[in-house]
């Protein structure tokens, strides 16, 4: 029997891939789109049974060549560009590929976990796997939040788990250029640069004092595999730490983290900010009425599903990250 990871050369589809195979499970089919090659990168490390295009991925599926061969669906594979305006393929790679998984996965009786985003929440205050609570800012967050209506609509005689992703952070996410997450930016800034750059105050905001839920992409793996560890388990869920801290820290635990590798102190944030290693720049108009400047995972829902591990704070996580950055044992 396979476990088929989708988007498995991706940022948290890799992390999975590795996952598995700490548990021993090999019997792994990637499938993903390499057309941006270069991110093979993320799977050298990695053991497979077999690499899938995306494309020949859901053809063979059609002609049913996985129809009793496979143990679960761990589907990562998306378009995670939140900028992107192209609606047709937004819908058609994160909508109407979930739904063909989903159907696979509900015929065949296998669980099937999947990511879903905390950008079908958009500009809410209120964090809860609930209708009322949801109001997507763009195509992106509209794509996830049409396939979890749909999962909703249904009862199924198999797991079925989404996951709302909030901010994640973490290693294998290089390749995401201006998407991957800021501490990934904030450690090459201030490498390249001695200094780290960040938005000026915007949605009641002082400067960098947005607030999101930044979870690592290790606790986001650990949630991945407590579902699959628990196959009697279904819903949406939220997959963010519950607690929201400002870009202000992370950019301070990046710094922190660069400084330590250079065997130099810790420096407060006003120590930072006094001797301008963070620089504040103009809020982008491009995403004005289009950004949260606050979210915070509602953790009731995945507390009561049984999930009772900690979740790394941004000074436990984003260091241990930076240390991986610059090489260092962690």
């Amino acid at each position: 029997m396979t476990y088929i990871v989708t988007g498995a050369a991706g940022f948290i589809g890799a992390n999975l891939v590795k996952a598995l195979n700490a548990r021993g499970i090999k019997n792994i089919i990637a499938v993903d789109d390499l057309t941006q090659g270069d991110r093979f990168a993320n799977l050298v490390d990695c053991e497979i049974d077999d690499y899938l295009d995306k494309d020949e991925f859901v053809v063979a599926l059609s002609k049913g060549a996985f129809n009793g061969a496979v143990t679960a669906i761990l589907h990562q594979g998306a378009c995670s560009d939140t900028t992107e305006s192209n609606g047709r393929y937004m819908m058609q790679n994160n909508y109407r590929y979930s739904r063909l998984l989903l159907d696979f996965c509900t015929a065949q009786k296998v669980p099937f976990i999947y990511a879903s985003s905390a950008a079908v929440y958009g500009d809410r205050t209120d964090f809860r796997e609930s209708p009322e609570c949801e109001k997507p800012l763009n195509v992106y967050g509209y794509s996830k939040y049409l396939f979890d209506q749909y999962v909703r609509q249904h009862k199924y005689a198999t797991q079925v788990v989404g996951l709302r992703y909030f901010n994640v952070y973490g290693p294998r996410e290089q390749h995401k250029g201006r998407m991957a997450s800021v501490a990934y930016h904030f450690f090459n800034q201030y490498r390249s640069a001695g200094k780290v750059r960040l938005f000026e105050g915007s949605g009641g905001y002082a400067n960098g004092e947005q607030r999101r839920d930044f979870v690592s992409v290790e606790d986001a793996v650990k949630v991945n595999l407590f579902f699959l560890n628990n196959p009697l388990k279904t819903g949406i869920y939220n997959c963010g730490t519950g607690a929201a801290q400002s870009f202000n820290e992370v950019a301070a635990a990046s710094i922190n983290a660069c400084r330590k590798a250079r065997g130099e102190g810790p420096l407060t944030l006003a120590a930072m900010q006094s001797q301008d290693l963070i620089e504040y720049i103009p809020f982008p108009q491009d995403l004005m009425g289009k950004y949260q400047s606050y979210t915070q995972a509602d953790l009731t829902a995945l507390r009561a599903a049984g999930y009772a591990e900690k979740f790394l704070t941004v000074e436990q996580g984003v260091a241990r990250y930076c240390e991986t950055l610059a090489g260092l044992p962690s």
